[in-house]
């Protein structure tokens, strides 16, 4: 039972991480392209602001659940007397579950504080070169994350 409730909390941890990705990549920055750049920047600021905060916190549940079912199955596995080899399609979601952690650890501590200091400076362009670097990670995140997921339902 604790597995599958671990499996229900990791994969809904995941689906607010990636669908928020995907919602803000895919339809809220096309969607604010016509304001003016101080209103836009600071509507995106805002915005990431509370979307990267709970992604804090998912990511940090997809890391924890994430190991925590591994070590699960590991245990029981040993305590079976058997050798535990991790799949395949777990090895793949862990390494790019990591990748995606850091990636966001970059977008999160480093490029959204370029955008926070350029909208606290009204320095417009510079906010600018912040958002479309946020959004270019947030893209490669966002493909890994799909990768992630496919891997996993197709291989597992």
């Amino acid at each position: 039972m604790i597995f599958s409730v671990l499996k229900l909390i990791h994969v809904l941890a995941v689906i607010l991480w990636v669908g928020g990705m995907a919602f803000a990549h895919f339809f809220l920055r096309p969607s604010v392209q016509t304001l003016e750049a101080p209103v836009r920047l600071r509507l995106l600021q805002t915005v990431m602001k509370r979307f990267l905060s709970t992604v804090l916190v998912a990511s940090l549940v997809v890391l924890v659940t994430g190991l925590w079912m591994i070590g699960r199955v590991a245990k029981e596995t040993v305590q079976a007397g058997l050798s535990f080899n991790m799949p395949l399609d777990w090895t793949i979601m862990a390494t790019l579950g990591i990748l995606m952690i850091a990636i966001f650890g970059h977008i999160r501590f480093a490029l959204f504080k370029r955008l926070t200091r350029a909208v606290d400076a009204s320095d417009w362009p510079a906010g600018g070169a912040a958002m479309a670097s946020i959004r270019a990670w947030v893209f490669v995140n966002l493909c890994i994350g799909i990768v992630i997921i496919c891997v996993t339902l197709l291989m597992g």
